[in-house]
Parts: C-alpha cells; structure tokens; sequence
C-alpha cells in the first residue's frame, strides 16, 4: 500500500526561505514544517536575487531550493488577480507586488504565512501570519 503523502501545511515568503538557506535565526521554525509548504515562484525570483546579493548564482540557489522539497507554485492569472486585489489594504504599509504574491497564495489555499515581515501581522487580511522571528 502506498504512503499517503501529508497535506500542505503553510506558505513561505521569500524572508522564511532566505532564513534557512542563510542560517539566520528562525531557520528551525520553517525547517519544522517546509516539506509540506509551499512558495510563489514570485518569491523564488527574491529568493534568487538576495542569494546573489550573497555571491550564490542562480543555478546554486535552485540546488538549495531543491534540497528543501517545498513545492513551487506557478504564478497565475488567478493570483495575479487577487495580488492586484490587496493593493489597497496593503499598500499603506508599503507592502510589495512579491509580498503581495505570497499573501494571496496563502489566502487562496487557506495555509497561515511563515514571514519575517512584522508589518504584515498589522494587516487586516484574512490570513493567519506567523513570524518567524
């Protein structure tokens, strides 16, 4: 019988995924729970450019992003729609397109967000947001 693969548990931005791939502090939150999470490939092209801002080119990056096992999420025209919706209860908090792509990832399939970004607990989303540090 074959094993039953475990259901998605949460969205990662790219401050999550660089927390573990840096070493910083939180790592180990995400680490207990990226196997079963999910990324905008939005926040993949951050995720892309911080590491080279680090001296890691791209090829090495997506080797890293590999070894995580988190499943990518191509961006589509429904996410682009409800990115484009949370313009105006973001924007006064200076929240970016690629935030915004994460936010409405979570939001779509009712996963909390793992971030760094304290702003976003000050949001008034339907969306359960989880610090990591």
């Amino acid at each position: 019988m074959a094993e039953e693969s475990e259901q998605v548990s949460a969205v990662f931005d790219a401050s999550a995924l660089l927390a573990v791939m840096l070493g910083e502090p939180g790592s180990e939150i995400v680490l207990a729970e990226i196997r079963r999470g999910l990324v905008s490939t939005v926040n993949v092209v951050e995720v892309i450019q911080r590491m080279a801002d680090h001296g890691i080119d791209s090829k090495e990056t997506l080797k890293q992003l590999s070894r995580l096992e988190i499943e990518i999420v191509p961006f589509d025209l429904d996410q682009a729609a409800v990115v484009a919706s949370l313009r105006p209860a973001t924007r006064h908090k200076g929240v970016s397109l690629a935030d915004r792509a994460c936010l409405a990832l979570g939001i779509d399939r009712g996963l909390p967000v793992f971030t760094t970004d304290r702003i976003w607990t000050e949001l008034a989303l339907p969306l359960d947001i989880r610090l990591i540090r």
